[in-house]
């Protein structure tokens, strides 16, 4: 007997023109939504692995961050504020790759700046500022740091509270300022300088704690404390509003 073998069968898969529409518009949207899912990913986390990156490269080559020796001479004592602060001009790759390996920081405001030298941070302060209330705290957040209103101002006893990078959407992460985005890498007894009506006031890292947005302890009845503590809150991981990232800083006399 001979073998068998079936007749091929013809499988019409031509597409109406309405279902050829109806497929491209899928695929549209379809690679839309992959494309914002992508986009929503760097503009939250983007700036923070910019920023890592920098900082990433600095250890690398030993780039280290000094405060101006004029300032260290006058330390403790009051400094002459200029009219117009100067604000500092920000690193590139370049400068971290090729650059000098040490760079002074001199403080953009003598009447409330914060310096940070493990990190290369150095940001305005904005004071009285309403943690409370985000129509008052974003606009401050987009040009530097916000102190608490309610809480104490550096020499002073109790908890002189400061803040940065809150944003509420995620797409508004890179149009406030980044200068806590670090605050990961500090450990306990980094230093920190806050310079406060032309005086400058040094700080030692004591601890780090990971909190809850609802949680406020820190925040209040801070007038009411005997020591002295400077905290820097900032969002926590970096790029999201889930938890609050709190350093805790003690004086160094």
């Amino acid at each position: 007997m001979g073998q068998y073998t079936p007749a091929p069968v013809k499988i019409n898969i031509a597409m109406t023109r309405e279902e050829t529409i109806k497929f491209l518009v899928l695929r549209s949207i379809g690679n839309f939504l992959l494309l914002f899912a992508i986009f929503g990913v760097f503009a939250t986390f983007g700036p923070a692995l910019y920023y890592e990156t920098q900082y990433k490269i600095a250890q690398a080559r030993g780039v280290t961050f000094t405060i101006s020796e004029h300032q260290e001479e006058l330390s403790g004592s009051e400094i002459q504020s200029s009219s117009e602060p100067e604000t500092p001009r920000t690193l590139t790759f370049a400068d971290l790759l090729v650059g000098p390996k040490e760079h002074q920081l001199i403080p953009i405001d003598t009447n409330f700046s914060i310096l940070i030298p493990k990190i290369g941070a150095n940001a305005r302060v904005f004071a009285n500022v309403d943690s409370s209330s985000e129509n008052e705290y974003l606009p401050f957040l987009q040009a530097g740091v916000a102190h608490a209103k309610g809480t104490v101002f550096p020499g002073l006893p109790g908890n002189t509270y400061l803040f940065a990078h809150s944003a509420d959407n995620f797409w508004d992460v890179g149009r406030y300022n980044a200068v806590f985005y670090l605050l990961k890498d500090l450990t306990e007894g980094d230093d920190i300088v806050v310079f406060f009506e032309n005086q400058r006031f040094n700080y030692k890292v004591s601890e780090l704690r990971v909190l809850d947005p609802e949680d406020i302890s820190l925040l209040v009845n801070s007038q009411q404390l005997g020591a002295q503590t400077l905290i820097l809150q900032t969002c926590w991981p970096p790029g999201t509003t889930w938890k609050r990232l709190v350093l805790l800083a003690k004086p160094v006399e």
